[in-house]
């Protein structure tokens, strides 16, 4: 156990519980202002501090229009995983004044305007977002505080002690030349014929057909722009279905599907998306040169420099939590 024996750790806990539970003199009943809900060595983690940090998470699923067993299954998941990483946060916390490091007032209110900087906000810009978040100019400060302790810390426990080679990161340039293989974006246009009402379900079939005749059309050498113009009931129908140029990141997957394999001039089969059955029509195809090594060699070796800070960060965490006295209080 670090630095402490059980007896200290059971001692402690049941002096937290007195203060905690106590019965207010004078009032007759018991009220419980608060209570713990885990004890990390020599601290504590609150239920208000939990459910400060849980806020956030339960205006989301409501605004996901999510009620009942679903939202309280989704808001479980989510108090367990914040109680972990509160955990997480006291054990670095702790870490911290063990290791005598500190922050000055002027760090934080650098740290502060460089944030109002890369978000261009004013003073009343960031005391704005700070109310919607509930959360006071002091709070926040405390909050930045924390946030460079913990970076100062893991500088000096994990970073310090990582190391990334050129000879790494031409490995990792050579076993994945899709990131770095230069770009392709398709022009494309389409014919789009929409779903039925939920209640003319029959009619999908019917659509369906009108579809592959317009298939039959194009096949026997009609003009894509022309039927587009004809035929479509998208928005775009008067332009001759032109949608404009995508790389097949920014597609959907049925449609990155449809057409990565496709040369220019060609059309694709058939495809049910969300708004309808839909004809893709490649007008055009840019490439541009892949990206030598040089260039993204800064880029691979930040990646892999962030990989291996958050796997080694992890499992030190993972190495103090074992070490320490945790005890979680359902």
């Amino acid at each position: 156990m670090a630095g402490f024996g059980r007896a200290k750790v059971f001692l402690f806990f049941c002096v937290v519980c007195l203060l905690v539970f106590a019965v207010p003199f004078g009032t007759g009943a018991r009220q419980v202002v608060d209570r713990v809900v885990a004890v990390v060595n020599d601290d504590v983690i609150r239920l208000r501090e939990m459910e400060k940090a849980l806020e956030p998470v339960k205006q989301q699923l409501e605004s996901r229009g999510l009620y009942g067993e679903e939202f309280d299954e989704q808001l479980y998941k989510a108090r367990e995983q914040i109680l972990d990483e509160l955990i997480n946060q006291k054990l670095a916390d702790q870490q911290v004044e063990e290791a005598g490091i500190s922050v000055s007032g002027s760090d934080v209110e650098n740290a502060i305007e460089r944030i109002k900087q890369r978000n261009n906000y004013t003073d009343e810009d960031l005391r704005m977002a700070l109310q919607m978040q509930a959360m006071t100019i002091e709070e926040y400060r405390a909050e930045i505080r924390k946030q460079i302790l913990r970076s100062r810390l893991v500088n000096r426990k994990i970073k310090a002690s990582i190391v990334v080679t050129d000879e790494e990161i031409r490995r990792y340039y050579e076993a994945n030349p899709e990131e770095f293989g230069g770009e392709v974006r398709y022009e494309l246009r389409n014919i789009l014929l929409k779903h039925p009402q939920p209640e003319e379900e029959a009619a999908k079939d019917e659509i369906f057909d009108r579809m592959e005749f317009i298939t039959a059309q194009l096949k026997e050498g009609e003009s894509f722009e022309r039927l587009a113009k004809e035929s479509s009931e998208a928005p775009n129908a008067s332009d001759g279905g032109e949608l404009g140029r995508f790389g097949l990141e920014d597609l959907a997957p049925s449609i990155k599907s449809a057409i990565k394999d496709m040369e220019e001039g060609e059309f694709s089969g058939v495809v049910e998306t969300e708004q309808g059955f839909q004809i893709f029509y490649v007008q055009d195809i840019n490439s541009t040169p892949p990206k030598p090594l040089e260039e993204v060699s800064d880029k691979i070796a930040d990646k892999l420099y962030e990989q291996r800070v958050n796997q080694k960060y992890n499992d030190w965490l993972e190495s103090l939590r074992e070490e320490s006295y945790i005890r979680i209080i359902r």
